[in-house]
């Protein structure tokens, strides 16, 4: 087990943001004057900045985006966005006076970000397509996994992250087998100088990876394993546990949510692969050899599906902080 990193945006990325948030805000704003009345159309406006005018269509549409904004916090944050749309207004203006936007590389990032909007609209409404689980599914998956609710733990785990060559996995097997106590172990580490470093977390049974959940939920406290890696072996230890279990109406908004969203996923990766079957795709150049040394019939990596419930997700379904 690894704890994902969270990579800081470069600045080009929060260009191309910046740029599908004008493209966005623009749609919004096109997609609000069409067949709407004169005096209507000026009920709608928020604020004047020169010759253009910013609607509260705009507003809403980003205020939309703020996820976990509470009611009484809407007003606040109406006003704040308003001025950021204000600013952004005005840098407009300025950039299409200096004719930016006719720029080799901002037209490239516009074009790649509405190539991304489309793309993504679409498989979004290809997965909308995705019927909702019934409470006889929601409840057969919550009896399927009694570790992740009906028996579900809270773990202390230790963790320690050893560099170790092929042959030597089976000799720190037996060792780790044989000792007394995970602290003799580690001073067998420091004896024969193997380069280590040690972790430990808290972690809920959802927060698992769900494919090693089983392997933790048979577990007894001061158990470890062993788990072979790339460049070594990792040991884990499971230092303490105690139960909190999840009941199954406690459980069903985050089940519900999973499982539709499994099935949206599937969706669009059954359409990825249809639309690719139906089209003519050729490479050329390097990529042409590359596709011609890949093995017959081999589709591309297709994006990691979820192996279980995220541990945001259940958390807010069970009520959890």
């Amino acid at each position: 087990m690894r704890l994902k990193m969270f990579k800081t945006p470069s600045l080009a990325q929060r260009g191309t943001r910046v740029l599908a948030l004008t493209l966005l805000a623009s749609a919004a704003v096109m997609v609000a004057g069409c067949g709407e009345k004169k005096d209507k159309a000026a009920s709608q406006t928020a604020a004047k900045v020169n010759k253009d005018e910013i609607t509260v269509h705009q507003i809403n549409f980003v205020l939309q985006q703020q996820r976990g904004l509470k009611p009484e916090q809407a007003d606040a944050a109406s006003r704040q966005i308003l001025e950021r749309l204000v600013d952004q207004q005005l840098t407009l203006q300025k950039g299409e006076d200096q004719k930016i936007d006719r720029d080799p590389r901002v037209v490239q990032q516009l074009e790649a970000a509405r190539r991304e909007i489309l793309s993504r609209a679409y498989l979004e409404k290809v997965g909308e397509a995705a019927p909702k689980p019934t409470p006889e599914e929601i409840k057969k998956y919550y009896d399927e996994k009694p570790a992740l609710f009906r028996e579900r733990r809270i773990y202390s785990i230790q963790e320690i992250t050893i560099e170790a060559r092929p042959e030597q996995v089976n000799e720190l097997r037996e060792q780790l087998a044989g000792a007394k106590n995970i602290n003799e172990f580690v001073e067998y580490l420091k004896a024969k100088e193997y380069r280590f470093n040690g972790n430990q977390a808290v972690r809920a049974a959802e927060q698992l990876p769900l494919n090693s959940l089983d392997t933790f939920a048979r577990m007894k406290d001061g158990q470890a394993m062993l788990v072979p890696g790339a460049n070594g072996v990792q040991v884990i230890v499971l230092a303490g546990s105690r139960n909190q279990p999840v009941g199954e109406d406690q459980a069903r908004p985050a089940i519900e949510a999973y499982l539709l969203n499994e099935r949206k996923r599937k969706l669009v990766e059954d359409e990825l692969k249809a639309l690719r079957a139906a089209a003519k795709i050729e490479y050329v150049g390097k990529f042409a050899e590359a596709a011609a040394s890949a093995p017959a019939g081999a589709a591309p990596a297709a994006p990691a599906a979820s192996t279980g419930l995220s541990a945001t997700d259940i958390s807010k379904g069970m009520g959890l902080k």
